[in-house]
């Protein structure tokens, strides 16, 4: 019986996995991984991610062993292609079968492996696992050039259908030899996790990694979040979003498994809740499609007229205090605290801490970018990237340069009793509603009787907000009026 390996990547579930489908179909199976972090170059995980992505192989292999019998097989390499051919040729397998990526590095990558797999006389296929629709099948219909605004994207998109047929469990023949046993010592091997100090306790006290972990939230999504999404996932103290991007990430689920259930769930029926749920997956895509046709946009802003803008040296006590959740602005802080604690932080308040560290601070985007990619555990290259650019103003459908987040209105607005405030910066737990999102304004008779005092146990506001987006409206201002110029 031929022998073919599924050399797993951010495809970590058994379900709606076409690379494992095509497989299955092939022969006997090896479940193969190979962590090469070195050739992933920006897209190699992050501290927060490597946790993840060591829990979800772990899950995975359990799974396999209970349905089939057989584990992963772990390959640490350089890089992929030399460990492919050594285990073709160990299991004397005729075909690698895999879901694609799509960072720059990642794409170079797989384009060197397939040509040269087949050019070694073996069968080397890829498939799309990972999206609704790959960055080249969702183009203007005039022009054929990608989109650079997510409205008619998305638009596009949904004319196609995102209501799309998913895969079941394919009946899997193992390999023999490959020895379930040795699993958890090769994954060790690999150090994915941290030890001294073991900053972890958080993450696993907020997450399951896996497939099953995957559903459960998706379930729980469904039964106390979806019916109040449109006006809920702007309110970071309740529990409101899915949650689900990690689990998407890493290919615990897929989106078309998502749009499948949510459909479901709902009847068919497309509502304001649903529609915008759905959006949010749009905006994934949509991060796909222009990291795909605007590789230099990892780094690079998306607009060339940005490449020029006179960002000031960086202050990194600032810097500091923002990646810490120590900036003295409450609803910054809590997010920051989220994030360090639990991997993830809520939409609003991302927007909030990017908006306060770009323009208030004007600091540059990538040193949030670089901060987020080491400390989400959802940290996806193609939204991480999109989300500063728009924040920056400098990337697609980006928001303009004079929108500049008021945390203090924000936190009225989205945490009116400051709940989310309280519960990430117990310092100031005491406080009234009034000055939960201001303690510096509070008469300092209210801060004493709530146990809060500034620059000692809370610290002062590291910039002052009024005087700070003045600033930046300013060099923004400047800077839009000089590059329209240089452009006429």
């Amino acid at each position: 019986m031929p022998v073919a390996i599924w050399w797993i990547r951010r495809d970590l579930r058994l379900a709606d996995n076409p690379a494992l489908v095509a497989a299955a179909r092939h022969g006997q199976v090896v479940p193969l991984y190979i962590h090469a972090p070195e050739e992933e170059g920006e897209a190699a995980p992050g501290a927060a991610a490597r946790w993840w992505l060591h829990h979800s192989l772990a899950a995975l292999a359990a799974d396999l062993t209970a349905r089939f019998g057989t584990s992963i097989a772990i390959i640490r390499a350089e890089a992929a292609l030399p460990a492919l051919l050594t285990a073709a040729k160990q299991w004397e397998a005729d075909a690698i079968f895999w879901n694609r990526q799509y960072a720059p590095s990642q794409i170079r990558r797989d384009e060197t492996v397939k040509a040269t797999l087949r050019a070694n006389g073996l069968r080397a296929e890829s498939s799309n696992s990972h999206l609704l629709f790959e960055p080249w099948t969702i183009l203007h219909p005039g022009s054929q050039e990608p989109f650079r605004v997510f409205t008619p994207f998305w638009k596009a998109c949904q004319a196609a259908g995102i209501d799309q047929t998913t895969l079941p469990v394919p009946e899997l023949t193992p390999v023999a030899g490959l020895d379930p046993n040795s699993f958890a010592s090769a994954l060790a091997a690999l150090d994915l996790l941290p030890h001294h100090p073991d900053w972890a306790g958080g993450l696993r006290a907020t997450w399951q990694p896996g497939e099953a972990g995957a559903w459960t939230r998706l379930e729980r999504f469904i039964n106390e979040g979806l019916r109040h999404y449109h006006v809920g996932r702007n309110l970071p103290g309740e529990r409101y979003t899915s949650q689900l991007s990690p689990h998407l990430s890493f290919g615990e689920i897929s989106p078309r498994q998502v749009v499948q259930r949510i459909l479901s769930a709902s009847a068919g029926v497309i509502d304001g809740d649903v529609a915008h749920f759905f959006s949010e997956l749009g905006w994934r895509e949509f991060g796909f499609h222009l990291l795909y046709h605007f590789p230099h946009t990892v780094r690079e802003p998306l607009d060339p007229r940005w490449t020029s803008f006179p960002w000031p040296p960086i202050d990194q006590e600032q810097l500091v205090a923002w990646q810490r959740g120590r900036t003295g602005i409450p609803l910054v802080d809590a997010g920051m605290r989220e994030l360090w604690h639990t991997g993830w932080m809520h939409n609003r308040t991302r927007m909030n801490a990017a908006s306060l560290l770009v323009k208030n601070l004007l600091t540059p985007w990538q040193e949030g970018e670089r901060w987020f990619w080491d400390t989400l555990v959802d940290a996806d290259l193609a939204s991480n990237v999109l989300g500063w650019q728009w924040t920056a103003g400098c990337g697609a459908d980006a928001a303009p340069y004079f929108r500049i987040f008021n945390p203090v209105l924000q936190g009225e607005r989205f945490d009116p009793h400051g709940d989310y405030v309280r519960r990430w910066v117990p310092e100031l737990a005491r406080l009234p509603d009034r000055w939960v999102h201001q303690p510096w304004s509070a008469p300092a008779e209210v801060r004493e009787a709530a146990g809060v005092r500034l620059g000692e146990n809370y610290p002062w506001p590291i910039v002052d907000l009024a005087a700070s987006r003045a600033r930046a409206l300013e060099v923004f201002a400047q800077f839009k009026e000089r590059a329209l110029r240089f452009r006429g």
